[in-house]
């Protein structure tokens, strides 16, 4: 999808480092001249609907936010009101996305800001779209009051005299048109990847578990394994339990508001987005020697497999082989097997191949959430071939599988830019860096009616040729 737009003919100085030059017709104003506090409260308890506030999702009914966040008040006679096209912001996570144009009536909690635009003539959808530009967000940085910097407070007081761009009315409103449309067709773009990467996933998934519970050979003799999920087996392999050869146990997090326990170069910490790729060699978080200690963190060895227990979505159930030593949160558990009884790489596709088994396991935790415990991977049976047969199991599932992980890294690469594109592309339009005057784009083709849904969007492996075995 190629837009070729153009800039304005003629731009003025803003004064204002975040969004710079605009348009020489548009005007920079104080946040606070364009929108205003409601102001109502529940106090009579008239509004029995509870609102939400998600980042980059907006503002929705409470139920539907599933287990995450703080829990609501049984008094929300405190709480405040939103009216249909308000803007929600909370004050704590603005920096990060979490603000909404409210498409209900209802109440949320006194820790957000409920605005409503000061004129008709001017646009709530498109003062929205301002506060979902990152240069935006990080402009508010320096206004907070905070350790983290995602869980800064952002005082009203301040967030008021914020400078923000201003087209004339009209144009808002053309900015608000061309921003939704184009949305519609990029989100059904990245869906219709979406749906390539889940077949591509279930062709692997068939292969690997075929490949872990046959082996290579189709003339081989079978035996009936008493495992439903591994069903006959080759006759020469094995069937134990994990906890028979490995150790397995789990994390935790150390106090984020303690900041001696947090570093930007001690040692590897990983959640379970971690567990998203075959081979984790990196992390982006990390802790002191302290928090190992007085957090009783486990100190994962490398050749370890670690395993989503918990989570939403498709997450729960996937795991990852450790390339590094790190330690983990209490959302992974990592299995630590016995050298040359099994192989980390023939675990870990085991385990893939088991996907489904541990997903029903899960549901059946009786948890409204779903999660696996680490007596249930200990308890867990897998099929035990000889050393250098599981050795021949994965080059064989490497050679099977290399032309479909291709073809999933190519596509979770072009969702990736999909996304970027339109983060840079939203900042250039609203903050009049590109015109969209006179532009017109079409919504054929885009599943205005069906929602998109990002869990649907299914992580891609890594080429399977870049991962080595750990004995």
């Amino acid at each position: 999808m190629r837009l070729r737009l153009r800039p304005y003919s003629d731009y003025k100085e803003s004064g204002t480092p975040w969004f710079g030059l605009i348009p020489s017709h548009w005007e920079s104003v104080r946040l606070g001249s364009l929108l205003q506090e409601r102001g109502e409260t529940n106090e009579d308890g008239q509004v029995k609907q509870v609102l939400s506030v998600l980042r980059d999702i907006g503002v929705i009914p409470y139920e539907e936010k599933g287990n995450i966040g703080n829990k609501r008040s049984e008094d929300i006679g405190r709480y405040k009101l939103v009216r249909h096209g308000d803007i929600v912001i909370n004050c704590m996570n603005v920096i990060i996305g979490s603000v909404g144009l409210s498409r209900y009536t209802g109440c949320l909690s006194p820790v957000y800001y409920v605005l409503k635009t000061r004129s008709n003539n001017d646009n709530s959808q498109y003062v929205e779209k301002v506060f979902k530009v990152k240069p935006f967000q990080l402009s508010l940085v320096r206004l907070g009051n905070g350790i983290l910097a995602h869980r800064m407070r952002i005082p009203m007081e301040l967030l008021k005299c914020e400078l923000v761009p201003k087209p004339p009315s009209e144009e808002q409103a053309i900015i608000v048109r061309f921003i939704d449309v184009y949305d519609l067709r990029v989100n059904s773009l990245i869906r219709n990847k979406q749906r390539l990467i889940k077949l591509l996933n279930e062709q692997k998934q068939a292969i690997i578990h075929r490949t872990v519970t046959r082996g290579l050979d189709p003339n081989v003799r079978l035996k009936p394994s008493g495992v439903d999920w591994l069903g006959d087996v080759p006759e020469h392999w094995d069937v134990w339990q994990i906890g028979h050869f490995a150790k397995v146990g789990n994390g935790s997090t150390p106090s984020r508001s303690n900041s001696s326990y947090w570093t930007t170069d001690g040692f590897p910490w990983l959640n379970s987005a971690s567990v998203n790729q075959r081979l984790i060699i990196d992390s982006n978080q990390f802790v002191t020697s302290l928090a190992l200690k007085e957090c009783h963190l486990p100190r994962v060895a490398p050749g370890s497999i670690l395993v989503a227990i918990t989570g939403q979505g498709k997450t729960r159930g996937t795991s990852a082989v450790l390339g590094i030593e790190a330690t983990i949160n209490q959302h992974i558990a990592y299995i630590t097997a016995k050298k040359k009884i099994i192989s980390p790489t023939y675990l870990q596709l085991a385990l893939v191949g088991a996907y489904n088994q541990l997903r029903t396991i899960s549901d059946d935790s009786g948890s409204t959430k779903g999660a696996l415990t680490c007596e249930d991977l200990k308890h867990f049976k897998v099929g035990l071939p000889p050393f250098e047969e599981q050795r021949q199991i994965v080059l064989a599932i490497n050679s099977e599988t290399y032309g479909v992980v291709a073809i999933l890294n190519r596509a979770q690469r072009e969702i990736e830019l999909l996304r970027e594109y339109r983060t840079r592309l939203v900042a250039d339009v609203v903050t009049g860096k590109l015109d969209v005057r006179g532009v017109e784009l079409s919504a054929t083709g885009a599943e205005e009616t069906e929602a998109f849904d990002e869990d649907d969007n299914i992580e891609a492996p890594e080429d399977a040729n870049a991962i080595e075995e750990l004995a």
